[in-house]
């Protein structure tokens, strides 16, 4: 019964899912109990009113279901069902298995007393209906039954969409606490720095500007060595970036991740593998395709990479000492055919979240328990006294195999059930033919639809036959016949429920895994991009004040006050890295270029053109093209030997482009490499549908340049309803 069925629920789906399980038994009760005025009356009007009723009933029920009607739960409406459900048993002459929904209301509405005096109603009502004694308790015992699963079914589905909000309410508060965590760490390392520097920045040029200087490399070290540890806690984006830069260099990449996230210490080990064996592809430069996946399994989190072109594995030898200290192996090979394979594998972090109260849980076996009891009790009733033991080993037989379910060896499961579902009844007649409801659960679980339910029609068929060779009236043997479906229903329906909400708690750190690490890459990408390039503003600007303390000590001074500009800035991009929202304008950033590029003797050449640009008016677009101009600007000062730089956007063939180009190529960067700005701006412009590239050109200058088409930002914009969140 717990055992996975073949069709997964999927816990996103699982509250949508709960709610229709709940409709759909619901329904199956309403329609047998109106099936059995057939008997009693021969007038069809009298039997579609009778339909009528029930159809507003089983409609008063979803109230008690669904959320969003929850709000017009009152006294009146439950007055309304009880006048309705008497009114379909007395003079309409429903089963009095209908007072089972309006049981089933009171027992939600707290009302437990009122729901007993309801059920010893129908067994009143039932007494004068017919003499058989048995049949009175069999139908005490399903009203009650029926009032209990709608209970039990309606607080299991609010269990589950409890459970699926808790998970993400579990994700939000795991992303505030890492982000109060990143404020409080970012502060002690960098903020103090910051500080330092303001207050450093006031006093006179010549005293204080080696100490700002100072201060100012270990800040940037320290934003450097942050972006790396918070990057280095999570392996996904590691392959995500992996994947940026080797489709840069023109290699097809193919990424496959199996592992659970965050990994903590063993995501940086094997962080440090991929990057250095994706710096020794693109170095080489004769790769065209590789394939990059990590699994997790027997307590080992693996990360396999796969080029089709030799690679000097003897730089990696290095990593394999901290692998192996690490309880993990490390092995660097080629494959016939000339592929190199380097895999890497250390052990998968055992630090979980501690469980979360089972309450939910134990309420649906519960529920499923009593269930299973009652419908066991309509069966015993008919049996003889002196049959009672066999028939009762059956049934435990039989009750076994529904709580072990049919994961294992199903048709076996299946076969047993369904000999113990109908060869006893050539011993104990009647009663048993109710027992073929639960192989009908065990079917609707364990296979796919296009089988389960033939054989469901099938197992009806075969109650029906032996009702008519039992001659039991035609009343009975239809109640009979339906009961399989429903009971099938109703017990799938809570197995499937118990499942879901094993499955959400299960699962419940997922969300929460997957939330941490998305923030600790936005935050890595945020200390690289930004911040780090305000810090790299400082240094530079520092190294420049010293410079001129001794030609030019007015303009000093006025460079140290940039200095204090621009730690105010980096103060409010340390408050953005730790999840305060950023938005940055273009234009404000070229002019910023423009400072830093003009102060390392630059000549500088802007020319922004895209004004009539509906898209500009979008923050998150402006936010990602200005820190893409960011990051080009502090590559052209620590990376190149540029005298001249231009920034300029331009549209062609109906494409924005934003170009950043310097005059200062070097031979040694043919091919990109694989540090972690170039990686962070391709995942920043994928969010917003545009792509980069980077290279030299046939004049001799280098070109990182951005195209973003207008088109598909609207249809990523209606697609996800979000663009960015910095």
């Amino acid at each position: 019964m717990f055992g996975k069925s073949a069709r997964p629920s999927g816990t996103d789906l699982a509250p949508s899912v709960a709610r229709g399980t709940v409709t759909a038994a619901l329904a199956g009760f309403a329609s047998v109990y109106v099936l059995a005025v057939n008997s009693r009356q021969s007038g069809a009007l009298q039997l579609l009113a009778a339909a009528a009723v029930a159809a507003m009933i089983f409609g008063i029920q979803l109230v008690y279901v669904y959320p969003g009607l929850k709000r017009h739960l009152s006294v009146r409406l439950l007055g309304l069902q009880a006048a309705l459900a008497y009114l379909a048993v007395i003079p309409l002459g429903t089963s009095v298995g209908m007072l089972g929904f309006l049981s089933g209301s009171l027992l939600l509405s707290s009302a437990w007393p009122v729901a007993v005096v309801v059920v010893g109603s129908a067994v009143l009502i039932e007494a004068t209906r017919s003499p058989d004694t048995a049949a009175t308790v069999s139908i005490a015992i399903g009203t009650a039954l029926t009032g209990l699963v709608i209970y039990g079914l309606a607080q299991l589905a609010d269990r589950v969409e409890d459970l699926s909000a808790a998970r993400l309410a579990l994700a939000m508060a795991a992303v505030a606490e890492e982000r109060l965590r990143v404020a409080t760490e970012l502060n002690e390392k960098i903020g103090v720095g910051l500080d330092a520097i303001n207050r450093l920045a006031v006093e006179p040029p010549d005293e204080v500007i080696d100490e700002v200087l100072e201060v100012a490399r270990r800040s940037l070290a320290d934003a450097r060595a942050a972006a790396v540890d918070y990057r280095s806690m999570s392996l996904s984006p590691e392959v995500a970036r992996a994947r940026a830069l080797l489709s840069t260099a023109g290699i097809e990449t193919e990424g496959r991740t199996g592992h659970t996230e965050p990994l903590g210490p063993p995501g940086a080990l094997l962080g440090a593998v991929l990057r250095e064996t994706v710096t020794e592809i693109i170095e080489r430069g004769r790769a065209r395709r590789c394939v990059v996946e990590t699994v997790e399994d027997n307590g080992l989190v693996r990360l396999r990479v796969v080029s089709d072109a030799a690679l000097d594995t003897d730089r990696l030898d290095g990593l394999a000492g901290p692998l192996r200290d690490a309880g993990g192996h490390f092995t660097a090979g080629s494959e016939p055919g000339g592929r190199s394979v380097i895999e890497a594998a250390v052990p998968a972090s055992s630090k979980r979240a501690a469980p979360l109260p089972d309450s939910a849980y134990s309420l649906s076996v519960t529920v499923l328990l009593v269930v299973l009891a009652g419908f066991a009790a309509k069966v015993l009733i008919y049996v003889p006294v002196q049959a009672l033991a066999g028939a009762v080993a059956c049934l435990a037989v039989l009750g076994v195999l529904q709580f072990r379910g049919t994961r294992d060896r199903p048709l076996l499961s299946l076969s047993v059930q369904a000999v113990l579902s109908f060869l006893p009844i050539l011993w104990y007649g009647r009663g048993w033919l109710n027992v073929p409801g639960f192989l009908a659960g065990s079917l609707l679980l364990a296979l796919p639809p296009s089988l389960s339910w033939p054989l469901v029609v099938l197992a009806m068929a075969g109650v029906a036959s032996a009702g008519v060779l039992l001659s039991l009236g035609v009343s009975v043997v239809v109640n009979l016949t339906i009961s399989v479906l429903v009971t099938g229903l109703v017990v799938s329906g809570l197995a499937r429920l118990t499942q879901s909400i094993k499955e959400l708690q299960a699962t419940r750190e997922e969300p929460a895994r997957a939330a941490i690490a998305q923030e600790r890459l936005r935050v890595a990408r945020d200390l690289h991009d930004l911040l780090g390039h305000n810090l790299a503003a400082i240094l530079l600007k520092s190294e420049l004040v010293r410079r001129l303390l001794d030609r030019d000590p007015e303009r000093a001074r006025t460079e140290l006050g940039d200095i204090v500009v621009i730690s105010e800035r980096a103060r409010a991009d340390m408050r953005a890295v730790s999840g305060d929202h950023l938005e940055l304008s273009l234009e404000e950033e070229a002019a910023s270029a423009r400072a830093m590029l003009t102060t390392a003797g630059i000549e500088v050449m802007i020319n922004l053109d895209h004004d009539p640009l509906p898209m500009f008016n979008d923050p998150a677009v402006n936010t990602v093209l200005s820190a893409v101009l960011r990051e080009a600007v502090t590559n052209v000062l620590r990376h190149s030997g540029a005298r001249r730089c231009r920034i300029e956007t331009e549209y062609v063939r109906g494409l924005l482009q934003l170009t950043i180009a310097n005059d200062g190529f070097s031979s040694d960067a043919v091919r990109p490499q694989a540090g972690t700005g170039l990686g962070n701006l391709t995942t920043r412009l994928a969010i917003v549908g545009g792509r980069l590239t980077a290279g030299p050109e046939e004049d001799g200058w280098f070109r990182l340049r951005v195209v973003l088409d207008p088109a598909r930002l609207v249809a990523s914009q209606t697609r996800d309803g979000v663009m960015i969140h910095q």
